[in-house]
């Protein structure tokens, strides 16, 4: 797999299906915060099953995690601009060291962070599928 700075090519949606399900998070709640880096995908995985199913649309706001539920809606927020967004948990990853979330391009775009590749973000979970209170 050929990586650029902060944005994944090709192969990388078929690596993510490969993530156990043990490992998802079962014990996450509305309110949960977690601090780290993101990045985005590259738009040459734009068409690609994510872990979902659906596949990957580059204008549509939604994100990979490695462990939270999928269907799992979390804001999003630069730490640097205090700018944010809300997606949708859809895919698995990223699976690079230190890196907590991997963004559509739109939700890239939408915190401004396109031309760096990575930024600090704090995310936090908004709604979890199937849980009460969610």
């Amino acid at each position: 797999m050929h990586r650029i700075p902060g944005i994944l090519r090709s192969g990388a949606l078929a690596a993510l299906l490969v993530l156990p399900t043990a490992q998802v998070s079962a014990k996450v709640t509305p309110g949960d915060v977690q601090k780290g880096i993101a990045s985005y995908y590259h738009d040459s995985l734009h068409g690609l099953p994510t872990a979902s199913g659906t596949p990957y649309d580059k204008n549509r706001l939604s994100a990979a995690h490695k462990t939270l539920p999928l269907g799992t809606k979390v804001r999003v927020t630069d730490t640097a601009t205090g700018k944010s967004i809300v997606v949708r948990i859809n895919d698995r990853g990223p699976f690079i060291k230190g890196r907590i979330i991997d963004l559509s391009r739109a939700a890239a775009a939408k915190l401004d962070m396109l031309h760096k590749g990575l930024a600090r973000v704090r995310v936090e979970i908004l709604s979890v599928p199937g849980r009460r209170g969610s």
